[in-house]
């Protein structure tokens, strides 16, 4: 064979060659267009999302990346789980407890009252049958998406008002913005709830259109400016022990990634769950030791508001387990919980009052 022949057949070979990689390298990049629920300006809210897609590119060398698009710049927050669902966009970040009309256990992966704090809510979520029952949920339903628990942030406060809540009587006939199956609790004691997103809370109360509102931590709620309004913080958080955030990924989408771009984004995302919560933990307390600069007074729930709002819990869940798969998936996470008491009765030291 003469050199120039093999000159051609080697160019040949390479072109070949260079045919069959270029589309496999192709396949092996993601890029995510992911419409979010929460503000990333929010610490330990929409922060975390903000952190992933800073580190998706970091750990495939550029072969996964995610954009973020600002509530309602896409996608409207309500609308998310459709939009991934039908391809619309090929992933969302939001929490599960918005669908729940949609799907009534959908509230138990986002945040349960009196439920399982942070610790707790993971153990069952990986170790337990959370996340096999929180993925079967979407399919049962007919959603195609993958779910991902993306962050989880620890209690929230109990509420802003604009009086002192002492007695049962005081929150009859209130209007208050309520998250989740608080809500429903909220509303079998007189209150009138909406759920309206975050950046519309400070204009309905000072405008009246509601007279209180809960939302989350202090640091957050801080940003929003609620404490200019509503002077009365109170405590313990009883409807959002913990709150969970899930990154959705459409399962069309979900089966064309490679493998290493799968494993990267499942790991990331449990990397955020404890980025999240140690965000969240490491600045409640500055903000809390201001509340009496700014005029606030933080309030700690007496024993006949907590027992009326356990008791009305109770009453809550036996009317929600007339749906199967919510009974199936609460009666699952208290028989891990039942467990759980033991390790925790202990284990842990007890609280101290609160010092306010």
């Amino acid at each position: 064979m003469t050199k120039l022949a093999r000159t051609a057949v080697t160019a040949a070979a390479l072109t070949a060659a260079m045919s069959v990689a270029v589309p496999a390298t192709a396949a092996d990049k993601t890029l995510l267009k992911t419409p979010v629920a929460f503000g990333t300006h929010l610490p330990a809210l929409g922060t975390p999302i903000k952190w992933v897609s800073e580190q998706l590119p970091v750990m495939s060398g550029n072969k996964l990346k995610m954009k973020i698009y600002e509530p309602g710049k896409l996608v409207a927050p309500p609308e998310i789980l459709e939009a991934v669902s039908s391809g619309k966009v090929n992933s969302g970040y939001a929490t599960a407890g918005y669908w729940q009309g949609k799907m009534p256990a959908a509230a138990l992966f986002s945040a349960v009252p009196f439920g399982p704090e942070a610790g707790e809510y993971l153990a069952w979520m990986y170790f337990g049958n959370g996340l096999k029952l929180y993925q079967e949920m979407y399919d049962t339903a007919g959603y195609n998406v993958k779910v991902l628990p993306c962050a989880i942030i620890s209690p929230e406060t109990s509420g802003w008002f604009k009086k002192p809540i002492e007695k049962p009587e005081d929150l009859k006939g209130l209007n208050m913005r309520f998250f989740g199956l608080g809500a429903s609790v909220m509303e079998k004691l007189g209150v009138g709830t909406v759920q309206i997103p975050g950046g519309e809370i400070f204009g309905a109360l000072e405008k009246g259109a509601i007279d209180a509102s809960e939302f989350s931590q202090p640091a957050i709620d801080q940003r929003l400016g609620f404490h200019k309004i509503a002077k009365y913080n109170y405590f313990p958080g009883w409807h959002q022990q913990s709150t969970v955030f899930e990154l959705l990924v459409n399962k069309d989408a979900w089966g064309k990634m490679s493998e290493a771009n799968q494993a990267i984004l499942e790991t990331t995302c449990k990397a955020s769950m404890t980025n999240a919560i140690a965000e969240g933990e490491s600045m409640q307390h500055d903000v809390m030791a201001k509340a009496k600069a700014n005029g606030v007074e933080i309030r700690y729930w007496n024993n006949e508001m907590l027992s009326l709002f356990k008791n009305t819990w109770d009453q809550v869940v036996e009317e929600k387990k007339q749906d199967a798969f919510f009974n199936k998936v609460y009666t699952d996470m208290s028989n891990f919980r039942d467990g759980y008491d033991l390790w925790e009765a202990n284990a842990f030291l007890p609280r101290p009052q609160p010092n306010l």
